[in-house]
């Protein structure tokens, strides 16, 4: 099936803490988790409110078996940091491990809320909607099984999807394990669906058989020397070839490629400046008018939410890094790594940014956050 939910944290890591983020991820992602807690909470002895060690402090709990203490604990990341949407994320995981799937729908529609572009939770949403669609297509063909003939095909759909089988929602739910993007700013590759077995490598590919050396072919005969013929006009000398040099259409074209990219990468990190200073006119003026907010919030509640979100912080560092460009006529591809600082929070996530050409102009019709 597809992956129900994952944890996943993208927390931005500050130098001072850096080796103790360092120390709990390896622990986890060694099997420890009763160590990486015992770590956690002495840390978050001498410094209680580092969103970091407390989010990490949550994957341990939930990875140690402390599903409740993990609910608690993610649950009062989203009140201190409703800004973030892991922690929601999170709590879906552990909600739909307990088939409490109307709260880890609740909790997704919470994380996209928080961040429209968060694909994973979008992802996630979905399969918990087809979950709740099995559950009521069960419940129908209790109460009427007459009407088999309308309902067994979405059922069928559906248990393509999780093969498990739609009834076992408690099973299908069963959280993976934690991802935790703690001191790398490289994104992890997604986690492995919640309901799969744990993964195994595949075989090596069989080496190819060595080529069988064709048997030596039979001297031929020498043959016989022709009769001499009768001297031929020796034939005129080729003019030598003139040295290819490119077409001058091919080397303008790379030309107005390379200055399409520069262009792309200079609206890019004007979006983040204005982002960064708090000027809302530059910053919606980034995005064009095909831009279509994820989820189903509107252009203007759209702007309006960030609006809010920008305004009301006392300062906000936007800082982008690995940038690359992909162009392809009046559409262009931008992604990177972004590292977002307000007030006393600290983000880093993997991004992506549409664009295309208007008028001169490179805006942003798509952005979304993630792998």
């Amino acid at each position: 099936m597809a992956r129900l939910v994952a944890f996943s944290a993208l927390l931005g890591v500050g130098a001072v803490h850096a080796d103790d983020y360092s120390d709990i991820t390896g622990l986890l992602k060694a099997g420890k988790p009763a160590e990486a807690l015992t770590k956690a909470d002495q840390r978050l002895a001498a410094t209680p409110k580092d969103p970091q060690l407390r989010f990490l402090r949550g994957v341990a709990q939930a990875d140690s078996g402390k599903q409740g203490d993990a609910i608690a604990t993610f649950t009062q990341l989203t009140q201190d940091y409703p800004e973030l949407p892991e922690p929601y994320n999170n709590l879906a995981v552990l909600y739909a491990g307990q088939n409490q799937l109307d709260r880890a729908r609740t909790a997704l529609e919470m994380a996209i809320r928080t961040n429209p572009s968060y694909s994973t939770a979008h992802e996630n949403l979905g399969d918990i909607y087809a979950k709740l669609a099995a559950q009521a297509y069960n419940k129908a063909l209790q109460l009427d099984a007459g009407n088999s003939a309308a309902l067994s095909p979405k059922l069928a759909l559906i248990r393509s999807l999780f093969p498990s089988g739609p009834a076992a929602a408690s099973a299908a739910a069963r959280p993976a394990k934690p991802t935790v993007v703690a001191a790398a700013p490289t994104p992890t590759a997604p986690p492995a669906a919640p309901t799969a077995p744990a993964p195994v490598n595949a075989p090596a590919a069989a080496p190819a058989p060595a080529a069988t050396p064709a048997p030596a072919a039979a001297a031929a005969p020498e043959p016989k020397a022709p009769p001499a013929a009768a001297p031929v006009a020796p034939a005129a000398r080729a003019p030598a070839a003139e040295p290819t040099t490119p077409p001058a259409d091919v080397a303008k074209a790379s030309g107005a490629e390379t200055a399409a990219e520069q262009d792309v990468e200079a609206a890019v990190k004007a979006w983040a400046a204005a982002w960064s200073a708090r000027d809302m006119k530059a910053y919606l003026a980034a995005y064009g008018k095909q831009f279509d907010p994820p989820g189903k919030t509107s252009r203007a509640d759209w702007e309006k939410e960030r609006e809010a979100r920008i305004v009301g912080k006392s300062r906000i560092q936007v800082t982008l890094s690995d940038l690359s460009v992909n162009v392809k006529g009046d559409r262009a591809t931008a992604r990177f790594h972004q590292a977002y600082s307000a007030d006393s929070l600290n983000v880093a996530s993997r991004k992506t940014l549409e664009l295309v050409r208007n008028q001169g102009r490179w805006l942003i019709v798509r952005e979304s956050t993630g792998s």
